[in-house]
């Protein structure tokens, strides 16, 4: 089927209108018109081959919002008309342990992400969200809450579903002390689902002046990482901390904040750390550093699901596709609170 969007062609190349080919729907595919498709910051990264592995040309967006227009034959679960969302995933091997066990990102045969990858069936490369249309097998799918503004719900399926896991899955709720390092796209989500879990919820932040705009996002407390009083007033204290920071960091200093089994998940850097993680910070107080990657489809639907009962979606600022390139060069500075969404209604062809 044909469909439109927006594309890199190389990595010095600005995105620009592209015209390309969907493929039919398969028995268990659904056909989704896209209405709002959220900027990740990898996006950026993948459009300008930051990793080294892009291949052009290449649609991004896997934060994708929109209104099923048909479905395959075997598929049961959705109807047209129905309000879905599509995240980062496509297709996976669908057999292995951890797809039989609800966690499809870790399949042991690699999942198919949803632009850049290559269909497992026709061996096809996938374009993401920044399009009109997209087609996907009914699994990866994901029903839509009634009443969540569907602009605000595209990066729950990337941002939102990167600070659920890791909160959800350590027990963050009632009585529980969460910290979260960094207030950006990952952060501000964090910090919502904190507080919605009833957590007492502490920012670390590094910037000052982002007090009042943590406390209205549910934060209890601001620490500055970077003044050794306040770091030291909350040694020994959190349950959790979930680490949002995008780039090469010291964590140890967040370490001595932790309390004894406490845990610091690290969602925003996937890199190495360059500074060695002290091993006596983890031994005394049976502490521990892990890492967390987005979320499966159970998951996923559970935070949506979640959020529709507590009118949670993120913060965003909506833009017209023909914007995106302007988006990415205020993603660079920082310079946006705290989503970029784009609205498709302006590409149509």
């Amino acid at each position: 089927m044909d469909a439109i969007g927006y594309a890199a062609q190389s990595a010095t190349e600005d995105l620009a209108p592209f015209n390309f080919e969907r493929r039919d729907a398969r028995p268990d595919d659904v056909v989704v018109e896209i209405l709002y498709c959220g900027v990740c910051h990898t996006d950026l990264h993948i459009a300008r081959n930051h990793g080294g592995y892009t291949r052009y040309p290449v649609v991004p967006g896997h934060e994708v919002v929109g209104r099923v227009t048909a479905v395959g034959s075997a598929v049961t679960r959705f109807k047209i008309g129905d309000a879905v969302g599509i995240g980062c995933i496509v297709d996976t091997c669908r057999h292995c342990e951890p797809c039989e066990h609800g966690v499809e990102q870790h399949c042991v045969h690699g999942p198919t992400f949803t632009y850049n990858g290559i269909d497992r069936h026709d061996g096809l490369p996938t374009f993401g969200g920044y399009s009109n249309r997209i087609v996907a097998p009914e699994h990866f799918v994901l029903r839509l809450p009634d009443g969540l503004d569907p602009a605000g719900a595209a990066p729950l399926l990337c941002a939102g579903i990167t600070t659920w896991q890791p909160l959800h899955k350590w027990g963050a709720g009632k009585g529980s002390r969460v910290a979260v390092v960094g207030l950006g796209g990952l952060g501000h989500m964090a910090i919502k689902f904190a507080k919605a879990l009833g957590a007492e919820v502490t920012l670390f932040t590094r910037s000052t002046g982002k007090e009042e705009d943590a406390r209205r996002l549910g934060a209890d407390h601001i620490v500055l990482s970077g003044e050794a009083e306040q770091m030291a007033a909350v040694g020994g204290r959190f349950d959790i901390i979930i680490d949002t920071v995008p780039y090469d960091h010291d964590i140890n200093p967040y370490l001595g904040t932790l309390a004894v089994d406490g845990v610091l998940v690290l969602v925003g850097y996937l890199g190495v750390l360059s500074k060695p993680v002290s091993a006596g910070a983890l031994v005394f107080g049976r502490k521990a550093v892990t890492g967390s990657f987005i979320g499966g489809i159970p998951d996923t639907q559970e935070m949506l699901d979640f959020c529709g009962v507590n009118g949670i979606v993120s913060d965003v600022e909506v833009i017209p596709i023909q914007r995106i390139n302007d988006a990415y060069e205020r993603l660079l500075k920082s310079d946006v609170k705290y989503r970029f969404v784009i609205d498709l209604s302006t590409l149509r062809p």
